[in-house]
């Protein structure tokens, strides 16, 4: 005969406690015992009991699921390493209250309206936004479905309606604008990252802030956030301002791309010109010669971005979070 699947009632009984406790601790209620608690999670373990997701969906009309969604290529998510940083943290967040994530790329017609079909058909909890652009026609379809949302990075626009946790994308960029003036350097240029997202514009206006009228549109050009794109942005403000002796690049990755451009031109970093990064990613340290650049606390983000959510879905006010950043000096400048 097949072996009975263990139930609630075989918890309570192996742990000691009343089916009322085990239920509160497998859904994550606060009032419980540490010692209550740490009996049921043993006796489940024991036992062997797994939750019936289908039958607590019914119940408290949650499906246990949110859904991060990405408004960039797939190939971004495995070329760009901060959003493997974002994944696992929210993935290790999540998981400690019994939530699973599901990642949805929403980069063309095609990814948005799966996501709004999934959105429509009651299949998540909330929503994690991740490099979304101010104008993606996907935010309609997340309003209309009155999920929970909540942006890593403030959706342009929308900061009073969709909280955020982000960086200080502004003070950063004059950071590390300060310093390259510091530093001596006179002819800055800058390539930014899209301006209808928070990285690219606040961190332009990071930079024009501290050079003011010094700046010119020939110093500055706009970049897409990628390596490929990093270089040919290079190439161009090489060919618009060619005798500049620094460059403020909105992002690691386009910041590596750079460097290439200025290698295949014949010169120098720092030498003949200074480079400064924004994220302090992985990138950073691979790079010849390494990034100076502008560290923003990713995992701190993804945290608070999980905990913003997870108040919206307990029903609680919540205040978008800005955390500061910090200037890595290395040999780049």
């Amino acid at each position: 005969m097949p072996r009975k699947r263990p139930t609630i009632n075989d918890v309570a009984q192996a742990s000691g406690v009343s089916r009322g406790t085990v239920s509160r601790v497998l859904n994550g209620q606060a009032n419980v015992s540490l010692a209550a608690e740490l009996a049921v999670r043993r006796a489940v373990s024991e036992t062997g009991y797994v939750v019936n997701r289908a039958a607590r969906s019914l119940k408290t009309s949650r499906t246990g699921s949110i859904v991060m969604v990405l408004s960039e290529p797939q190939e971004r998510l495995f070329e760009d390493p901060n959003f493997s940083v974002l994944m696992r943290v929210a993935t290790n967040q999540l998981a400690e209250r019994d939530m699973s994530l599901v990642l949805m790329i929403a980069d063309d017609v095609g990814g948005r309206e799966r996501v709004a079909r999934y959105l429509r058909g009651g299949h998540a909890d909330g929503i994690l936004l991740i490099s979304t652009h101010a104008d993606d026609p996907l935010l309609e379809a997340i309003e209309r479905s009155q999920v929970p949302a909540v942006a890593c990075g403030a959706v342009l626009g929308r900061e009073s309606v969709i909280p955020y946790a982000a960086a200080d994308d502004r003070g950063g960029a004059r950071q590390a604008t300060e310093y390259l003036v510091d530093r001596g350097r006179r002819r800055i240029g800058m390539i930014t990252g899209p301006l209808d997202t928070p990285g690219g514009s606040l961190r332009m206006e990071g930079f024009t802030s501290v050079l003011g009228r010094k700046v010119t549109k020939r110093m500055v050009v706009h970049g897409d956030y990628t390596q490929a794109g990093g270089e040919r942005a290079m190439h161009r403000l090489l060919e618009a301002f060619p005798n500049l002796d620094a460059v403020f690049v909105a992002s690691d990755l386009m910041a590596a791309g750079a460097l290439q451009a200025l290698h295949a031109a014949g010169r120098s970093v720092p030498g003949d010109v200074a480079v400064a990064g924004f994220d302090d990613s992985a990138i950073a340290t691979a790079t010849n010669p390494m990034l100076t650049t502008v560290r923003q606390p990713l995992d701190t983000i993804a945290e608070e971005t999980v905990r913003l959510l997870i108040a919206l879905l307990d029903e609680q006010d919540v205040q978008s979070v800005v955390l500061p950043t910090e200037l890595i000096v290395r040999e780049s400048a």
